[in-house]
């Protein structure tokens, strides 16, 4: 890994002097505003006195999702059922470019700040309103949790083998791809007003169809060939051979064929000239087609080798193969190493931590670490003296936390 990297208050980002009050919790707007904050934007998180739950989201009882996610943001302790309270944060929107919420839709309104009303004290606001499914439509008010957009955009149902269940991901996967959505369509909002093209807008960013639109052309498929495609554990309904196959070692690799040269290479690395020719393997609708076929033959190749020796094979002949890694492969790759996948940030409980690195990379206007994941309130009396407040002017409760 490279050397530790330590927070610089003063580094500056092409979104330097853009401010973000994120309302959201959990992960979806902790990731969209990661990216804003990972590039210079001022993200203030406005949390209730019991904090954002992504802080409850705890390995070893320590809060490692806060401490990656919400790197490089000021905390702000405001409880909006005061009247105080929601004051000062009418006061920071008027100095704000970036409003962010992931409330039930409906709640802004009940709660007497409609994006109309927000728009109204500022007309150049920005105002992201991120849902499970989007502010209409028949399921608007249904609980908008990843897992269930997971299952109902497609994704799971395309997951797993098909003897067995639909697979969810371990991950927060609808929430990371909606977030990193967001953080564009936020971007080509602020460019959109630079250009004049527009003052303020609404976003209205739901899990649901980010999650979907990565399924690719599914719903044409369909349409065209009346079929439903299956599960295919870790083959493809698109191109074979492509599979993960298990070596000698018990390891396992990573293989695609889905380029026709590429397809033929590996008959001929494996020892098989004669699939080249053979009608079913021929092109790639006949290899997919008889894929259990592709497979019996790469993995008995693979089964007689150790990963090591087969991927060194492999890629010296051409073909397009990679190990399947855990965590424990990954930080100790040369690769992970040298581009600084993971880097080493300071931490005032463990000296340093293993993060992420800011992405995307940009040779002119990179992005930095700044500051690290703020404890409960920690920055109110100074961001509220931003704006003239001081602590006297909202209600300070007994804090339910004090940890980062």
């Amino acid at each position: 890994m490279t050397d530790t990297i330590r927070f610089d208050p003063g580094l500056r980002g092409p979104l330097s002097g853009v401010r973000v009050l994120d309302l959201s919790r959990l992960v979806a707007g902790n990731m969209l505003s990661l990216q804003l904050a990972d590039f210079g934007a001022d993200v203030i998180k406005v949390e209730a006195p019991a904090g954002d739950p992504l802080r409850d989201w705890t390995d070893n009882g320590e809060s490692l999702h806060w401490k990656t996610y919400a790197r490089n943001k000021r905390s702000v302790l405001l409880n909006l059922r005061e009247a105080q309270d929601m004051e000062a944060l009418l006061a920071l929107v008027r100095t704000a470019d970036v409003f962010l919420e992931n409330f039930r839709p409906g709640t802004l309104e009940k709660m007497g700040i409609a994006p109309d009303r927000l728009l109204d004290i500022n007309p150049d606001l920005i105002v992201v309103r991120i849902s499970g499914f989007g502010q209409t439509g028949p399921y608007a008010q249904y609980p908008g949790f990843g897992t269930l957009v997971e299952a109902m955009s497609g994704f799971a149902t395309r997951t797993g083998f098909p003897d067995r269940e639909p697979v969810l991901p371990p991950l927060a996967l609808a929430d990371m791809i909606s977030g990193t959505f967001g953080a564009q369509a936020v971007t080509m909002a602020l460019l959109a007003r630079e250009k004049g093209m527009a003052k303020g807008q609404v976003i209205d960013l739901s899990l649901l169809e980010p999650m979907y639109a990565c399924l690719g052309p599914e719903a044409a498929i369909y349409r065209v060939t009346g079929k439903v495609k299956q599960r295919t554990g870790s083959a493809s309904n698109t191109s074979s051979p492509r599979n993960v196959y298990l070596c000698r070692d018990g390891k396992y690799v990573a293989l695609s064929g889905s380029m026709q040269v590429i397809a033929m290479r590996m008959f001929d690395i494996i020892g098989r000239p004669d699939m080249k020719t053979d009608p079913r393997f021929a092109t790639n609708a006949q290899r997919v087609k008889h894929r259990a076929l592709v497979d019996e033959a790469m993995g008995a190749w693979f089964a007689t080798r150790d990963r090591e020796e087969a991927l060194k094979i492999m890629r010296e002949a051409g073909a397009t193969v990679g190990p399947v890694y855990d965590i424990a492969d990954i930080v100790q790759d040369p690769h992970f190493r040298e581009r600084g996948v993971i880097v080493e940030v300071e931490d005032a409980d463990h000296g340093t931590l293993p993060m992420h690195n800011v992405l995307p990379r940009m040779s002119a206007t990179p992005g930095g670490m700044r500051r690290p994941a703020p404890s409960l309130g920690e920055h109110t009396a100074e961001v509220l003296a931003e704006v003239g407040l001081t602590l006297s002017d909202v209600k300070q409760p007994n804090m339910a936390r004090q940890d980062t």
